[in-house]
């Protein structure tokens, strides 16, 4: 039996990555009675008497997954947001944020087409980002439309880590993937005017090597529904919400109608962003008014 890392799934097959080797294996049989289906970034236990015959025996258990792309164990995610063309969503970006924290993956921000922006457009972009850096996550601008900024900085948080590219369709995630990973040609969706978003152009997934990590060749626009998320583990998707919550008055105080809550404190004094309370309590009342699932 050899240990191994599933590094892309297609027509069927599964390529697992073994001691320096790809092989090329089947799930077996009863993977399908389980419903139980492999996917890319999986550490697996194969048998394989040559590279081209391999069968997986077993899934090791997975930190976390994302169904698009459908890929497991991620430990790093660059969300793609644009400015304009698609316009920027505080709520879109807090959706994804909250998203990719219930499911322990670091979030990295990228802000592209700063280009095109007038001066009160670009105003806001830079509020967000002191806004998300104060919160602490790290944010990356593209300085043209050209110049995708690839800095060390930026390059250097790929290392030991399976990244995924994320974010609206047409905010610019493939011709990004393109500019890190030249040899992947990856089709860029126009923006359709009509629909005010782009084409979607998915293909296979692969983890390809780069920067001393793993990058997933596909990018994707993850599910953004907030089904696995119960209600009481919301304020802990919000870091600057757990900053102050040990000086509310109740513990597991949700920061809503409780008297001397600290959090809506900050939101009066200017501690905590209006606006991500706001997303809080619109994400909090989808959470609670969702159908329970039998």
């Amino acid at each position: 039996m050899k240990k191994g890392q599933i590094r892309k799934a297609l027509s069927g097959f599964y390529y697992v990555y073994s001691e320096g080797e790809i092989f090329q294996t089947r799930g077996r049989g009863l993977f399908r009675k389980t419903n139980e289906s492999p996917l890319v970034g999986d550490f697996v236990d194969f048998e394989s008497t040559n590279i081209k015959e391999g069968v997986i025996q077993a899934i090791d258990p997975r930190k976390n997954q994302l169904e698009r792309p459908p890929i497991a164990n991620v430990d790093l995610a660059v969300i793609v947001v644009s400015a304009k063309e698609p316009a920027f969503s505080h709520r879109l970006l807090d959706r994804y944020l909250i998203v990719l924290e219930s499911k322990h993956i670091q979030s990295i921000i990228y802000f592209t087409k700063l280009d095109i922006c007038n001066e009160k457009e670009l105003a806001t972009i830079l509020q967000a980002k002191a806004l998300y850096e104060e919160i602490g996550y790290q944010v990356f601008m593209q300085s043209s439309l050209e110049e995708y900024n690839i800095s060390n900085e930026f390059s250097e948080l790929f290392k030991n880590n399976v990244t995924v590219f994320m974010g609206q369709t047409g905010v610019g995630k493939s011709t990004l993937l393109n500019r890190m990973l030249p040899d992947l040609k990856l089709k860029t969706g126009e923006v359709s005017s009509a629909l005010g978003r782009g084409k979607h152009t998915t293909r296979h997934v692969e983890l390809v090597e780069m920067y001393g990590g793993l990058i997933a060749d596909t990018p994707g626009f993850s599910s953004l529904n907030l089904d696995d998320i119960e209600k009481y583990h919301l304020p802990f998707l919000f870091p600057e919400f757990v900053k102050y919550a040990d000086q509310c008055k109740f513990s597991g105080c949700m920061h809503k109608n409780e008297p001397k809550c600290e959090v809506k404190r900050q939101v009066d004094v200017g501690g905590v962003s209006k606006q991500r309370y706001e997303n809080y309590l619109m994400f909090l009342e989808e959470i609670e008014n969702r159908k329970p699932h039998y």
